[in-house]
């Protein structure tokens, strides 16, 4: 007895207590909750974290503001894997009174003419005179210019004093008259295999002001769409002089426009494309050129002067 009595203690020292029944909370006196309405209870409790459908916002894009230069300065637009677009601006390069003088002698002297261009295959006459200044001939969009190494003087002071400021050396012409509002240039860029990898434009302006426009070539997946690119408007000054460097000419673009107020005006822009010694390495792709152009624009004839810059 003894024994099976100490078993007993022994057997009870490692047994597990016994759990008690968890206690059930209270119910008042009176009351009696069905299963229905516990389970509206917890919908209750759980009301502020209920999923709540809102539909997807649309993403909105807009164009981007253009960049207006209207200070003296120099200025890198973009960056790509092209490399830096640049341009220079210096107002008044020439002054008022002497830009009136070469206003006069480019329109009275340049040997100006009305060429047949060629767009998918059909010719027209391109809305503004041209004429070319060179030892070589010069082709861009199918239209060839024919040799002319008879530069006229003013031309060519232009040209040296534009070498000494910018340190680009120029040896052609190209020259354009927009003789009224009718006249103009669509969008373009001057990258001719012909000028080289990054040619240089040198922009020299006469007359009126107006605003000199660019936009930046868009990405292969925009597919040609131009709405959302960047863009820069400079207004350009009797006698400023803009100078675009770099990857100008592969990332951007520029027209002359039709001005939007019919406004009679005159514009002569003249392009210098050279190489680093001659103008027959421009032939060559691989090399880089610099071209400047002269870009008068007036309100109405100038006054003749009778005295030399």
């Amino acid at each position: 007895m003894a024994d099976k009595r100490q078993q007993a203690r022994v057997q009870g020292a490692w047994a597990a207590p016994k759990k008690q029944p968890a206690a059930q909370p209270a119910v008042a006196a009176g009351s009696h909750q069905t299963p229905g309405q516990t389970w509206r209870n917890k919908e209750h409790h759980l009301s502020d974290r209920e999923f709540v459908f809102k539909e997807p916002q649309q993403v909105v894009r807009r164009a981007p503001e253009p960049q207006v230069i209207d200070r003296e300065g120099v200025y890198e637009i973009s960056l790509s894997p092209t490399g830096v677009s640049r341009v220079r601006l210096y107002p008044g390069f020439v002054d008022s009174k002497e830009a009136d003088w070469v206003l006069e002698q480019l329109c009275r002297d340049v040997p100006w003419k009305q060429r047949t261009g060629i767009r998918e295959d059909i010719t027209y006459l391109q809305p503004r005179l041209t004429a070319w200044y060179g030892e070589l001939p010069y082709t861009y969009s199918r239209v060839t210019m024919e040799p002319n190494p008879h530069w006229h003087p003013v031309l060519r002071t232009l040209k040296h004093r534009i070498e000494e400021n910018t340190g680009h050396t120029f040896n052609s012409l190209l020259c354009n008259l927009y003789r009224n509002e009718k006249d103009s240039v669509d969008w373009h860029s001057d990258d001719e295999p012909a000028l080289g990898r990054w040619p240089v434009i040198a922009s020299l302006s006469f007359g009126a002001t107006r605003t000199f426009e660019m936009r930046k070539k868009p990405q292969p997946e925009e597919n040609r769409d131009y709405t959302y690119v960047e863009r820069v408007k400079i207004p350009l000054d009797h006698g400023a002089l803009l100078v675009m460097e770099g990857a100008t000419q592969a990332d951007w673009q520029t027209p002359v426009r039709r001005p939007g107020d019919h406004a009679l005006w005159r514009n002569v822009c003249v392009q210098w494309p050279s190489g680093r010694r001659h103008f027959r390495r421009l032939l060559q792709p691989t090399r880089d050129a610099a071209i400047w152009k002269i870009v008068a624009v007036v309100s109405q004839l100038p006054v003749p002067l009778n005295e030399s810059p």
